[in-house]
């Protein structure tokens, strides 16, 4: 996967997590927010999918599921996590609509609009190329 620094689209959360540190030591604060990044895999590759398996209408549809993912992903005890947005290139949004066109029967949706409002809701920031 792609650093999501460098990548042409990228998913934002915000988490909040806590640090438990071992008995006898106490951290102040020890609670945290921060926003994670995850690269967007390139439409029609594996793992381009993310945004159908994970959101729902703009929303994480598992928040617990992928709150767990994150505790492991992070090594910290997370006590929320939420999608923001898909942050994305002109460029990578046609292909990701190109892409979701050839796919239409697997969304269940009788458009491309439809797919992203129904997985993504509003939250598509498109920043120029």
């Amino acid at each position: 996967m792609a650093d999501p620094a460098d990548a042409p689209a990228r998913y934002v959360f915000r988490v909040r997590f806590r640090l438990d540190p071992k008995s006898g030591l106490v951290a102040e604060p020890n609670r945290f927010e921060t926003v994670l990044y995850r690269a967007a895999d390139p439409p029609g590759e594996d793992g381009w999918l993310f945004f159908r398996d994970n959101c729902w209408r703009g929303d994480l549809a598992d928040e617990a599921h992928f709150r767990r993912l994150t505790e492991e992903a992070l090594g910290v005890p997370v006590e929320s996590v939420s999608f923001s947005e898909l942050q994305t290139t002109e460029a990578y949004l046609a292909d990701l609509k190109a892409e979701i066109a050839e796919n239409l029967p697997e969304f269940n949706a009788e458009s491309v609009t439809e797919v992203l409002r129904k997985y993504l809701g509003s939250s598509i920031r498109v920043e120029a190329d």
